[in-house]
């Protein structure tokens, strides 16, 4: 085993001796078939966590594709992207799903401290990682990014050229979120919300304990929830809160992190993107323009294609069998071509 990075011990939750969350996780590892494995790895001046999934039949003699799956927002790699990364694993690629640093089981200080430069870091780092893991092919590197980690993997691979293909599910533009509001819901409120979050900054620089934005799984009733205009948080409070509910998850990030979010866009710099693209939306996902947005820059790209998942919502690619399905057969078709 590399000194870049050690086995370490999964942390139990819910009955799955992985922490698995998801629907069809796995529940042991037999050998010949499809394990998982929990390492960690030096990141800045903490340790970051990851989960690799290895396909059936693995051997470190031999040659794998692989790819790095990013996890949304407040998301953490025992939801949605442990489901991708298995998805992946049984079609024959080593998957590396991480925790972003600052939440779930990764180290860092105040905790949901959600900066771009953090986020786009994570997925460098995981790079690292997972080239000098036993029987990653470095010629054969993917990514996949899921919501917001899809928005921040779109802003990684403009510069980071180890990645071979990138692929995106249901990407989630942060900067632009943050910054304007979901559809521009919260245009005329910045200036006042960048000032509330100069003054977290600034009581956090003080001593005082960093503030956070409301969680909305803690804060909203269901009731309230099935009021809420957008598909987006609608179901995404049932996914985080309660059918995919996990510890390490929130919807709450430090309000001092307005300020690097409020800068950043992930469409910036698309044009730097040079490897096949695919990015894959739900027909319903209220967050569909935002794929289309940056799809539309990445006018480099040697091959781009926007995929639609007939009837989908944003959420329900991440859970939905038939949903998951068709994402995970386009998923192969491209790493299989480009990879």
């Amino acid at each position: 085993m590399t000194e870049a990075f050690q086995p370490r011990e999964f942390i139990p939750f819910n009955g799955n001796q992985f922490g698995l969350v998801y629907a069809g996780a796995l529940t042991e590892n037999v050998e010949g078939a499809v394990n998982i494995h929990s390492i960690e790895y030096p990141y800045r001046d903490f340790t970051a966590v990851a989960n690799v999934y290895t396909p059936a039949g693995y051997d470190v003699a031999k040659s794998y594709p692989a790819v790095v799956v990013a996890h949304p927002n407040g998301g953490v790699k025992e939801q949605v992207a442990g489901t991708y990364a298995q998805k992946l694993a049984e079609a024959g690629y080593i998957a590396l799903a991480f925790d972003a640093a600052y939440q779930g089981e990764s180290g860092g200080m105040p905790r949901s401290t959600d900066w771009p430069e953090n986020r786009v870091e994570d997925i460098h780092r995981a790079a690292d990682i997972l080239l000098q893991y036993p029987g990653v092919d470095p010629e054969r590197v993917g990514i996949l990014g899921i919501c917001g980690g899809g928005g921040y993997t779109f802003k990684a691979v403009q510069t980071d050229k180890r990645f071979k293909a990138v692929a995106t599910l249901s990407l989630f533009n942060s900067g632009e979120v943050r910054r304007e509001g979901f559809r521009g819901s919260q245009v005329d409120s910045i200036q006042e919300r960048l000032r509330a979050a100069a003054k977290a900054r600034q009581a956090e620089a003080a001593g005082e304990p960093a503030a956070l934005t409301p969680n909305m799984c803690e804060t909203a009733t269901p009731e309230q929830a099935d009021a809420m205009p957008y598909d987006l948080y609608r179901e995404g409070y049932y996914y985080y809160g309660r059918d995919c509910a996990h510890p390490g998850s929130t919807f709450s990030y430090t309000v001092s992190s307005l300020i690097e979010l409020a800068a950043f866009d992930s469409r910036d710099g698309a044009e730097l993107i040079d490897v096949p693209l695919l990015m894959m939306i739900g027909s319903r996902a209220d967050t569909g323009y935002m794929s289309i947005d940056c799809y539309e820059r990445a006018v480099n790209a040697p091959h781009r294609e926007l995929f639609e998942i007939p009837g989908a919502t944003h959420i329900q690619t991440y859970w939905k069998p038939e949903y998951v399905q068709q994402a995970t057969d386009k998923l192969t078709a491209f790493f299989g071509q480009y990879l």
